[in-house]
């Protein structure tokens, strides 16, 4: 399993706005911080906007500050910014699809690990980074 870079980038964005507070942060500065190019930046802050993890603060030099308090926001948020429920294999998420649907052997040992790695996506919150 491997994680693509928005969903990376987005946490990474979350966090430097979280270290400015209500003040709100520039996606100039939040892009210089993380050397990440503005361009590719774009797209990122507008998925975050939509899940509702950020959002504008108003005034004449408009930034981003946490839509929510950082102890409310997991990294599993930030991963359904991006990208539809987890599923590390193809056949948790679209059962009918596999051949071997209700006879695999190795099904619940996927569906386990899958269940795993959500909850430890939905355990560790923004705020615990900042410990």
């Amino acid at each position: 399993m491997k994680l693509n870079t928005k969903i990376r980038y987005g946490l990474r964005a979350l966090i430097e706005i979280n270290t400015e507070g209500d003040l709100g942060l520039l996606q100039k500065d939040i892009a210089e911080r993380q050397k990440i190019s503005i361009k590719y930046l774009d797209p990122i802050i507008a998925a975050l906007k939509v899940k509702g993890l950020i959002r504008n603060v108003k005034g004449k030099k408009s930034g981003y500050i946490l839509a929510k308090s950082a102890d409310e926001i997991s990294v599993y948020d930030v991963y359904c910014a991006f990208e539809p429920e987890l599923a590390i294999v193809e056949c948790l998420q679209e059962p009918n699809t596999c051949d071997l649907h209700g006879k695999c052997l190795v099904n619940g040992y996927w569906d386990e690990l899958n269940r795993d790695i959500k909850n430890s996506m939905q355990q560790q919150k923004l705020k615990d980074f900042f410990k």
